[in-house]
C-alpha cells in the first residue's frame, strides 16, 4: 500500500473547489488536534482553504481499553502549554461525564459525509466541533444528545438527517472498515496526513519524548513544534508548493 493508495488518501472529485486533505486520527488524540489547529490556521493566514476528509484511527480499538485520561490530561497540557494559542483548557467538567469511548463521535464524523446529511464539509464542520468541545469546553461528547446539539451549531450539517442516520446505524461500518486499512503498513498512527501526489507524514513537526512510560506516572516532554510544515502543505494542496 502507498501513500497515493486510493484506500487512504482522497483522490476523488472536490466539494466547493476546495483540495483535500486526508486525516488519519482519534478525536481523542491530542496530538491529531494540534495537527489539524496547524492546518486550519495555515489556512486561514494564508488565506486558501483546505477541506479535511476524516479518517478513523480508533485507539480504543487497538487497545482494547479506552485512553486513560491521565494520558490525554498531560498531553494536553504539554501542547496547551507549548502552543497556547490552541485555546485548551483541562476538563472542568465532574469526572463522571469523560467520555470513555470516542466510537460515537467517530461514527457521527463518518455519517456526516452522506449527501443527506450534509456531505464532506458537513463532516469536516461536525469534527471540528467535536474536537472543539472536547479539549476547550469539557462537553461530554461520547453522549448522543450532546453530539447532536454540537450538529445543529455546523452550519452545512442537517442535524436530523444526522439523527436518523445514526439510528440507523449509519458510520459504524466506516469505522470498522478503517480500522482494518489502519492495521495495515500504510497507516502508522495517529494523526497521519495524506495528500495527493505522495505526500504522507506522521505527527508532522513535533519533537517530544516521554520521562519515563506512561503508566509508570512518566510525563510527555514537547521539545519543540515547528508548524511550517502546515503552511506548505496548505501551499502543497493549492499548487503553489
Amino acid at each position: 500500500m502507498t501513500s497515493d493508495d486510493p484506500a487512504l488518501v482522497n483522490t476523488g472529485p472536490v466539494e466547493g473547489g476546495s483540495p483535500v486533505l486526508t486525516v488519519w486520527s482519534d478525536i481523542g488524540c491530542p496530538w491529531a488536534a494540534l495537527a489539524l489547529h496547524s492546518v486550519r490556521a495555515a489556512s486561514a493566514t494564508l488565506d486558501l482553504p483546505v477541506l479535511v476528509d476524516h479518517r478513523a484511527f480508533p485507539l480504543e480499538l487497538f487497545n482494547r481499553e479506552p485512553t486513560p485520561k491521565y494520558i490525554v490530561d498531560v498531553e494536553l497540557a504539554a501542547i496547551a502549554g507549548r502552543v497556547p494559542e490552541t485555546g485548551w483548557r483541562r476538563w472542568s467538567a465532574p469526572e463522571w461525564t469523560y467520555p470513555s469511548t470516542m466510537l460515537p463521535a467517530l461514527e457521527a464524523v463518518q455519517a456526516a459525509k452522506s449527501a443527506a446529511v450534509g456531505g464532506l464539509r458537513a463532516s469536516d464542520e461536525l469534527d471540528t466541533a467535536l474536537r472543539h468541545a472536547f479539549y476547550t469546553t469539557s462537553r461530554p461528547i461520547a453522549v448522543h444528545a450532546v453530539i447532536l446539539e454540537l450538529a445543529e451549531e455546523c452550519e452545512h450539517v442537517d442535524a436530523g438527517a444526522l439523527a436518523e442516520a445514526l439510528r440507523a446505524g449509519a458510520g459504524r461500518a466506516e469505522v470498522y472498515s478503517q480500522w482494518d486499512i489502519a492495521r495495515g503498513p500504510g497507516v502508522q498512527g495517529s494523526p497521519h496526513l495524506f495528500a495527493p501526489g505522495g505526500y504522507a507524514a506522521h505527527n508532522p513537526g513535533v519533537s517530544c519524548r516521554w520521562t519515563e512510560r506512561p503508566e509508570k506516572g512518566g510525563f510527555p516532554m514537547f521539545e519543540a513544534y515547528d508548524d511550517s510544515w502546515a503552511r506548505e502543505l496548505v501551499r502543497r494542496l493549492h499548487g503553489q508548493g
